[in-house]
């Protein structure tokens, strides 16, 4: 009897794990699963956008397949490119989330107008609403997550088109630009060494920013300590590679030629007063040792209806990478529970 009870045992283990493998199995081909009856290419959709009575390609690439979950990225700079955003696919897939790639227009593999005209954010909110059209993202499964600079453009989005979104994550951005160049004058620069603040100064003074005695200083003692605390010859592969491509064009006419604070297009940016406006189920994400004021960032949160915030200790304006564990784990959180229905929580 002992042996029958044992045997009974064994047969529904063993059952159950083929039941499971073959659930795995279904699950991992459908994520996977082509999105187009023609030639495959990897899930690269190249679209065509009218702007300004002109039409341009941007380019973008679905990775994964998930009718329920699909997640367009804005990457930084202003003027970087999606690349730095490969991280996901360490993280995402395993949790079934898809995610795409999206080189905004004058970036990457995308157009370049070479025109300042097209570097405006009013545009870009446009742009983005045209690739969310093309690739039939709805309110049903639209999530949508801006990284700095595409954390601005991610909040103008959300305050125009709030409701063709299901989720909104703004990552390592501030909504106000005034009060980012604030933090930066009174908190960054008082932690650097005064000799080097005082030579910065000199330099950007004589507007020598492709000095690379400018770039000596900046290097070790701002951007290895608020943009990725990861040693400098360690800095992941897809990143500097992502920020080697800067459109310096774009960057200069938005951000201004200055890697300490701003000055561009986007000096007197400001949202704070709107940001009860966007309903969405939205996620702050801050970090301790950020270019942006973290404390900022919590109080975000508190001002959208439906916010939460994640907040990074060890990291800095790159997250993702120097603090990643923490970075990855309350962003999946976060959309699987909007995912299952929720709607806000302090991760």
């Amino acid at each position: 009897m002992k042996f029958l009870s044992i045997l009974l045992l064994c047969t529904a283990c063993l059952f159950w794990a083929c039941q499971s493998a073959e659930t795995n199995t279904t699950t991992l081909t459908a994520y996977f699963a082509s999105d187009t009856s023609g030639v495959a290419n990897g899930g690269v959709r190249v679209i065509p956008i009218k702007t300004l009575n002109r039409t341009f390609n941007v380019w973008t690439k679905r990775f994964g397949n998930n009718p329920k979950i699909k997640l367009l990225l804005l990457n930084g700079g202003p003027g970087a490119t999606h690349e730095y955003f490969e991280v996901m696919e360490s993280f995402l897939p395993a949790e079934g989330i898809e995610f795409i790639y999206y080189d905004q227009l004058g970036t990457g593999n995308s157009d370049n107008p070479k025109d300042t005209t097209f570097w405006s954010l009013p545009r870009y909110v446009e742009e983005v609403e045209q690739v969310r059209a093309a690739l039939n993202l709805t309110p049903d499964n639209f999530y949508l997550l801006g990284h700095s600079w595409g954390g601005i453009l991610a909040m103008q989005y959300a305050l125009k088109y709030n409701n063709n979104l299901k989720g909104l994550i703004i990552s390592n951005m501030m909504a106000s630009c005034p009060d980012y160049g604030k933090y930066a004058d009174d908190v960054l620069a008082k932690q650097m060494d005064p000799a080097v603040v005082k030579e910065v100064n000199a330099i950007e003074a004589k507007g020598a920013y492709t000095s690379p005695r400018y770039m000596e200083l900046l290097l070790p003692n701002f951007y290895a300590k608020h943009i990725c605390r990861i040693p400098l010859d360690q800095w992941p592969e897809p990143m500097t590679r992502a920020l080697n491509k800067t459109n310096q064009s774009l960057y200069v006419t938005m951000q201004g030629p200055s890697e300490f604070g701003i000055a561009g297009n986007l000096t007197k940016w400001d949202v704070k007063a709107e940001l009860p406006k966007i309903t969405v189920p939205t996620l702050t994400i801050g970090a301790q040792h950020d270019t942006m004021d973290p404390a900022h960032m919590k109080w975000m949160a508190t001002q959208f209806p439906n916010g939460s915030h994640l907040y990074c200790p060890n990291g800095s304006h790159m997250a993702m990478y120097d603090d990643q564990k923490t970075y990855m784990s309350g962003l999946i959180k976060f959309i699987k529970g909007v995912n299952a229905g929720e709607k806000k929580g302090i991760l």
